[in-house]
């Protein structure tokens, strides 16, 4: 049978030019061979497409097997995971919305013994900062109410950096933790711009900027700044600065050990910072969840965005980001 296979489909062989019939033999083996061709292609076709669907049924196979022990933990008692990481802002992977929408799961399953905090982010929004502060705060209390005074404890863990806002969502939690060589601090509000305005004299541009205020055009790169928006300008700074102090204070308590300097916008390594009472311990998040939790299976709580949300949140981010940068503006807040 397979001798008659390539025999059936194997060339005459092509008579000589000078013969009758030499054209049409050629254009038989031209036929021939493009219908081979033909033939080769949608076979290899059907191969990649057999391909790619034996990937795509491995990865819902394997996806399925995850989520399977996954669900297995979340039965057994544990301590709940969760990543901050990056910059907190609104529309990032460390934003208020995934962070609070963790901790809810977290708080709402009856066989997690503590919830870990691993933050590794430079800071960012405050608001963003202060919302997941506050939902722990909630959170705690409202665990608290529903368990007859029973607490379910909270614990930061510092990765490489705990900066600013990242430090204001850590003080809401029942202790921080960090190695030894971590960064962390920086306890302190910015806002950054930068003025051409002398460069625009220099090159001889006019700066057409109308406004319907007169104060609308803040912190305009390309426009001077007067004292007077100067001074109001650190008057917002300065009482952002209280707040995050204040939250510090409360968090932190009696256990700051250092005076004014904390607040200066410094950060010190991990060891440093357990000696000025900035954090409680040098730790791994695995060694929290043994030695304070009495667990040795953490289950990754964070909410993390899909391939296709995050290309389009990136893309869009991206294109805005540039449009900022063309036209100036004032930059918010940020607790960096």
């Amino acid at each position: 049978m397979q001798w008659r296979f390539w025999k059936r489909w194997r060339k005459p062989p092509m008579p000589d030019p000078d013969q009758p019939g030499w054209e049409r033999a050629l254009i038989n083996h031209l036929a021939l061979d493009y219908m081979r061709e033909r033939r080769r292609t949608r076979r290899w076709g059907l191969v990649l497409k057999l391909l790619i669907l034996l990937y795509l049924v491995g990865l819902v196979v394997a996806a399925s097997v995850r989520d399977w022990d996954r669900r297995m933990e979340l039965t057994e008692p544990h301590a709940a995971l969760i990543e901050i990481d990056g910059v907190i802002a609104a529309d990032s992977d460390a934003s208020a919305d995934r962070v609070v929408g963790a901790l809810r799961k977290a708080f709402d399953n009856d066989k997690v013994e503590g919830v870990i905090l691993r933050i590794n982010s430079p800071g960012g929004s405050p608001v963003q900062a202060g919302y997941i502060n506050d939902e722990i705060a909630r959170l705690k209390a409202k665990y608290r109410e529903a368990h007859d005074g029973e607490d379910l404890p909270v614990y930061a863990v510092a990765a490489d950096l705990c900066a600013s806002g990242g430090y204001y969502i850590a003080v809401g939690a029942d202790a921080i933790y960090a190695d030894k060589a971590s960064l962390v601090g920086s306890i302190g509000v910015r806002i950054g711009s930068f003025g051409l305005d002398r460069l625009l004299v220099d090159l001889g541009i006019e700066r057409r900027l109308l406004t319907a205020g007169a104060n609308k055009g803040i912190l305009d790169p390309f426009s001077p700044l007067p004292e007077s928006q100067r001074v109001f300008i650190q008057g917002v700074l300065d009482t952002l600065h209280q707040q995050f102090i204040a939250e510090v204070r409360e968090g932190r308590g009696d256990r700051l050990q250092g005076g004014e300097e904390l607040f200066s916008g410094l950060f010190w390594s991990g060891e440093q910072a357990l000696e000025l009472g900035l954090i409680d311990g040098l730790a791994s998040a695995g060694t929290v969840a043994r030695e304070q939790l009495g667990t040795e299976t953490v289950v990754d709580y964070t909410q993390k965005r899909d391939l296709l949300d995050s290309f389009a949140e990136r893309l869009g981010g991206g294109m805005a980001g540039a449009l900022g940068a063309l036209f100036g503006g004032l930059d918010a807040g940020v607790l960096r």
